[in-house]
């Protein structure tokens, strides 16, 4: 059961203000690259692929297919129609996969979705042949210093900390023989300004679990710092010396 109901309005919403445009993953597509090995035609199942952005993007980085599992329907009616990516009805701890029959599997923040994450990391461990990876794409508890989010809307910070931890993720996945050979802070681009960030803030309040979690008073201070900082700014400045960045974790496990 996800932290939020993802109905038809939270799936566009997500699409609309979620999705990270391809030109802003670059790092993750050379992060992926270097622990994936990729190779054309291989399996990746995408566990909890919303509307498919990395579904997509795996197929062309790498021309991988893509099972892309996802238990939101409304969420599922958004992922591109292409022949090189399958959608299919699921969840993380039952994957509508044979046994051994995926090279990787890629979790793009969705274990803090997860119950029961044991019991999803031995069914990842079912559909995966042997020493294939997990890539997780995260916030972890403790680990979202670089999170965009927490330094216009703080208090998302004691959301993230009930995130399942780098180390409660290992533990998980280690009962189902997984073991962790890398964590790495992957940068990305989804914004051309802070101005854009304040028009977006009402649509991602509703797309997104942190600002979800806001009161109305938290969530309008917020956007009074956005605002603010959007109103210092010189305009004659060059917009590259804003850091609009944000990162995730990226941990693989084999």
């Amino acid at each position: 059961m996800a932290r939020i109901t993802y109905d038809a309005t939270t799936a566009n919403s997500f699409r609309a203000v979620r999705e990270i445009p391809r030109d802003g993953l670059a790092a993750w597509e050379d992060a992926v690259r270097r622990h994936l090995d990729p190779s054309p035609g291989m399996t990746v199942v995408d566990i909890g692929a919303g509307t498919g952005a990395f579904a997509a993007a795996f197929c062309d980085w790498f021309g991988a297919r893509v099972v892309a599992v996802e238990p939101s329907e409304a969420m599922r009616a958004l992922i591109p129609v292409r022949p090189d990516i399958q959608v299919r009805a699921g969840h993380a701890a039952a994957l509508p996969l044979p046994d051994a029959g995926a090279d990787a599997a890629w979790l793009s923040t969705v274990t803090h979705h997860v119950p029961d994450l044991p019991a999803a990391a031995r069914e990842i461990r079912r559909v995966l042949r042997p020493g294939a990876p997990v890539l997780v794409r995260n916030a972890f508890a403790g680990r979202y210093e670089r999170l965009r989010i927490v330094r216009w809307f703080p208090e998302t910070a004691r959301v993230l900390d009930t995130y399942p931890s780098v180390e409660e993720t290992c533990a998980a996945f280690a009962g189902a023989g997984f073991a962790p050979t890398a964590l790495e802070s992957v940068p990305q681009t989804d914004i051309a300004s802070l101005a854009e960030l304040l028009e977006r803030a009402d649509a991602l309040r509703d797309a997104d679990t942190l600002m979800r979690s806001l009161s109305e008073q938290e969530f309008t201070r917020g956007k009074e710092r956005l605002r603010e900082a959007v109103g210092a700014q010189d305009p004659a400045a060059d917009p590259a010396a804003v850091d609009l960045t944000s990162s995730l974790d990226l941990l693989v496990l084999r």
